[in-house]
């Protein structure tokens, strides 16, 4: 996973907040198949079925500010996100997302440089991605290595089952 290949399917500016990924005024079900249903509802009515064949966001600054509800990365998640991309994510996001096994990273000069339709490749190792489609290559933050084998895991929980496997020797 430290390599990552897809079409930007959605875009966003800044201050896109977990509520406006998975509000609760819509919230019937916690399952990730009906978060997913309703993600971005108030910000893109048809993000889930732009983000169905599993794409890129790319978004501004302050992206998962707000609350630290899990539900946001789920919802992402569930809806078909593949990664985000984003100028600035917020420090609670971003490590919720982590935990949850979806991939996110910080590139300056992203919104600028990347659009709708455009294919990208993202190195989660050198923080670097490169427009496919416009040959523009930018770097940002480096994932460290212990969080890429997390989201390679399936997220925190999955990684720690076969971290305590590994420990016990099975």
């Amino acid at each position: 996973m430290k390599m990552l290949r897809g079409k930007v399917l959605a875009k966003f500016g800044n201050d896109i907040s977990t509520d406006d990924m998975a509000s609760s005024k819509y919230v019937t079900s916690a399952t990730p198949e009906a978060l997913g249903k309703i993600c971005m509802r108030d910000v893109d009515p048809d993000f889930p079925k732009k983000m169905a064949e599993g794409g890129f966001i790319v978004a501004g600054t302050n992206f998962g500010c707000g609350s630290s509800r899990e539900w946001a990365p789920v919802a992402l998640k569930a809806a078909g996100t593949k990664a985000v991309i984003a100028e600035e994510i917020a420090r609670i996001f971003y490590r919720n997302a982590l935990n949850l096994g979806l991939p996110v990273i910080e590139i300056p000069g992203i919104t600028k440089n990347a659009n709708v339709g455009d294919e990208l490749e993202i190195d989660l190792e050198s923080g670097s991605v490169k427009n496919l489609t416009t040959g523009v290559a930018l770097k940002g933050i480096p994932t460290p290595e212990f969080l890429t084998k997390i989201m390679e895991a399936g997220g925190l929980v999955e990684f720690l089952k076969i971290d305590l496997a590994k420990s016990r020797g099975k």
